[in-house]
């Protein structure tokens, strides 16, 4: 109760010893005024207001913090930075700030701007400096390396001896290479993209776009992760590398689709399934064509499907910005495009598992991922950023649904 009590008063003293005002009588709705904050009777002004990035604190879901509406603001001129309560967080009062969000953070409001993001990991347990570079190769974002991932360990699986488990060798070498790729394409996207990340609410905030990074320290960091890549590389025989190093052409060109076809999502499938080839001959030492080739074609129809429901969640910015995407193609017609490449994702899986001869059990795989797929392009709610999201990210379970059925009719053959 002693505690209670102390926190309670040192609450309202710190919340009364902060304010921020205008620092002079002309009108609110002038972009010239000055704005000034008081700490202590200790008082700095700005000329004029800055656009300032507002961070919810992971606090804010407890009843005890979410009254008091405690912000972070990261992007903007720093006027005053304390650490309150001991807890070790740290808050910064930007000048020109908007009026502090109020409501339930978790709500889903379609029309919310992404000018509000919830602090990750990276901003409360990395090290300054660290932290632009872990978010440009997206590691609070472990989805896509999912997605990289599954095909690759959908591929070992099946390469497999019948009766045996696939390499946990090769899943490892495999599992920190999509780590190092997908980080890998996300820094050549940004530094390609970076003038139209700008102009895009749910991108404007990206490391280099919004100048927590230059393009040469981008660049720096890609040779290192292109460096790491290379090392794991080299641990496979000489026709996994050659066909290795060759997806670094689609890698690299995938970025730029967006600005000439209306299907940078097949790119994007064609990129991001190369491991459906690669896992095969990393175990094989060559391919087999009737069974990774169906396999890779069900990822990109795959792809398809995931991609172009994520690429709903821009497209108002893509029509302004003028870049094209397959959710601008197919517009109100996209669940009825979904359906399609579903159908074709699922089609191309059977005949690869009927090629290399798995058992019954990876068919019932097949019928649980297309409930799941199913579930997704009959549910979602294209006009909901929120809801496009959620099913965006729901394709990890459907990778995994494919890879337990690929490894129990192995391993039951």
């Amino acid at each position: 109760m002693a505690f209670f009590s102390m926190f309670r008063v040192s609450r309202r003293l710190l919340k009364s010893s902060v304010s921020v005002t205008p620092s002079s009588s002309s009108s609110s709705s002038s972009s010239s005024s000055s704005f000034s904050v008081f700490k202590s009777q200790h008082i700095i002004s700005l000329s004029k207001p800055v656009t300032s990035t507002h961070y919810i604190t992971p606090f804010s879901k407890y009843p005890l913090w979410n009254n008091h509406n405690y912000q972070v603001w990261s992007k903007g001129t720093e006027l005053y930075q304390e650490k309150f309560l001991g807890v070790g967080w740290n808050f910064r009062l930007v000048a020109g700030m908007s009026s502090v969000v109020e409501g339930n953070p978790k709500k889903d409001d379609k029309d919310r701007s992404d000018g509000v993001k919830e602090a990750s990991w990276i901003d409360l347990y990395l090290p300054e400096g660290a932290r632009g570079y872990a978010k440009l190769a997206r590691l609070d974002k472990p989805i896509g390396t999912w997605l990289l991932a599954w095909p690759c360990m959908w591929s070992i699986a099946l390469a497999a001896d019948p009766g045996s488990l696939p390499s946990f060798k090769y899943m490892a070498l495999f599992g920190c290479g999509a780590l190092l790729l997908r980080g890998a394409g996300c820094t050549v996207n940004d530094l390609l993209d970076r003038d139209i990340d700008t102009k895009v609410d749910r991108t404007r905030l990206r490391p280099i776009a919004s100048g927590l990074l230059t393009p040469f320290e981008g660049l720096r960091f890609l040779v290192l992760q292109l460096l790491l890549g290379l090392g794991i590389l080299l641990q496979l025989n000489n026709y996994s590398r050659v066909l290795g190093a060759s997806s670094l052409l689609l890698v690299f060109s995938y970025p730029l689709m967006k600005r000439f076809t209306f299907w940078p999502q097949a790119f994007l499938g064609l990129t991001i399934n190369w491991g459906a080839l690669l896992g095969w001959t990393a175990i094989k030492g060559s391919i087999e064509p009737s069974v990774v080739l169906p396999l890779y074609l069900s990822g990109v129809c795959w792809t398809l499907v995931y991609d172009t429901i994520y690429a709903h969640q821009d497209k108002e910015d893509d029509i302004k910005v003028g870049v094209k995407s397959t959710a601008l193609r197919f517009g109100d017609d996209t669940k009825l495009w979904l359906t399609g490449f579903g159908t074709a994702s699922m089609g191309f899986l059977a005949l690869s598992g009927l090629s290399a001869d798995l058992g019954w059990q990876y068919y019932a795989s097949l019928a649980a991922a297309s409930g799941q797929l199913g579930w997704q392009i009959g549910t979602v709610d294209l006009s909901s950023r929120a809801d496009c999201s959620r099913k965006f990210v729901s394709n990890k379970w459907f990778g995994a649904i494919i890879f337990s059925g690929v490894v129990l009719g192995r391993t039951f053959q």
